[in-house]
C-alpha cells in the first residue's frame, strides 16, 4: 500500500493530557485513533516524529478552548500545519450527544479530511497580551462592583445611608471614612474590611487602565485604537477592547463577513 502524503491530525486538547488521532488524505480510508499523550515539548516532538515516519505532511487541528493557542504557536513554530476551529462550528448529527475524547478526535480528523471544517482567527502574541489586558481591566471593574455592592448592603442592612447625590466621589469617600458610626467592634471590623477591599480595588483598577494606555502606545493597532476614538462616544478603554477583540480587520473581505463575527463573539 502506497504511503499516505497528508494525514490530518485531531487532537482533542485538555490541561494534562492530548488525545490523538489522524486520518490518511485517501477518501474512505479508516481513521485511526492513536490514544492520548502529554503536553509537554517533548510529547509533542514525539508525536511529530512518530506521524512523520508515516505521511511527509501534517495538518494538526484542535478545538478552541480554555487551553488558549500555546500548541497552535508551538507546532507553527515547528514547521507544522496547524489550525483551530470554533466548536460551536462542528457539524454534529442530531441527537448525538455521546462525547467521549476518542470521538471527538476521530471525529476532528474526518471532517479535516472532507472539508467540512473552517479555522478561526488566532491572534499574534502581541494582540492576544493587549487583549488579556483589556479582559484584566473588566475583571476588576467586576470585582470593584461587587465590593461596592457588598459594602453598600451592609450599610443598608443596619439603616445607614448616604445623603448626598452621587456616590464613591471625594465627598463619599470622606463620609466612609469620617462620619459612619457602627455600635459594635464585630460590625467596625467588618465595615473596614469592606473599605479596604474597595480601596484595594480601585488602586488596582487605575494601576492597570495606565498600565493599558502605556502598552498600547507600542501597539501596532495604536493607529486604529486613535480611530475608533475618533468616533463620537467612544473613549480610550471602549476602542481598545474592541480592536484587541476584532484583531487584524484586513482578514475580512467585506463589512458582512465583519458583522457575522462580531454576531459569533456575542453568542
Amino acid at each position: 500500500m502506497n504511503q499516505s502524503t497528508t494525514l490530518f491530525v485531531g487532537l482533542d486538547v485538555h490541561k494534562d493530557s492530548i488525545a490523538v488521532a489522524y486520518a490518511p488524505q485517501e477518501r474512505g480510508a479508516e481513521a485511526i485513533f492513536l490514544g492520548p499523550i502529554g503536553t509537554r515539548q517533548c510529547d509533542i516532538e514525539r508525536l511529530i516524529r512518530q506521524l512523520h515516519s508515516k505521511a511527509p505532511h501534517l495538518l494538526f487541528l484542535y478545538e478552541a478552548g480554555p487551553c488558549g493557542y500555546w500548541l497552535y504557536r508551538y507546532l507553527q513554530n515547528k514547521g507544522e500545519d496547524c489550525i483551530v476551529v470554533a466548536p460551536s462550528l462542528i457539524p454534529r448529527k442530531p441527537g448525538d450527544r455521546v462525547k467521549t475524547d476518542r470521538r471527538d478526535a476521530v471525529q476532528l480528523a474526518r471532517l479535516m479530511r472532507s472539508g467540512d471544517l473552517n479555522p478561526v482567527y488566532v491572534p499574534s502574541v502581541e494582540d492576544e497580551s493587549i487583549r488579556d489586558l483589556c479582559r484584566a481591566r473588566e475583571d476588576s471593574m467586576g470585582d470593584l462592583k461587587a465590593a461596592k455592592h457588598r459594602l453598600k448592603s451592609f450599610l443598608l442592612r443596619h439603616d445607614i445611608r448616604y445623603a448626598g447625590k452621587a456616590v464613591w466621589n471625594a465627598a463619599h469617600l470622606r463620609w466612609l471614612a469620617d462620619e459612619v458610626a457602627l455600635p459594635t467592634a464585630a460590625q467596625r471590623i467588618v465595615f473596614q474590611d469592606y473599605v479596604r477591599a474597595i480601596t484595594h480595588l480601585m488602586e488596582r483598577l487605575a494601576q492597570i487602565e495606565r498600565e493599558l494606555q502605556e502598552q498600547v502606545k507600542g501597539w501596532r493597532l495604536a493607529p486604529l485604537v486613535w480611530a475608533y476614538e475618533a468616533l463620537r462616544g467612544v473613549q480610550f478603554h471602549v476602542a481598545v477592547t474592541i480592536a484587541a477583540e476584532l484583531g487584524d480587520l484586513t482578514r475580512f473581505t467585506q463589512p458582512r463577513q465583519l458583522m457575522s463575527y462580531v454576531y459569533f463573539l456575542q453568542e
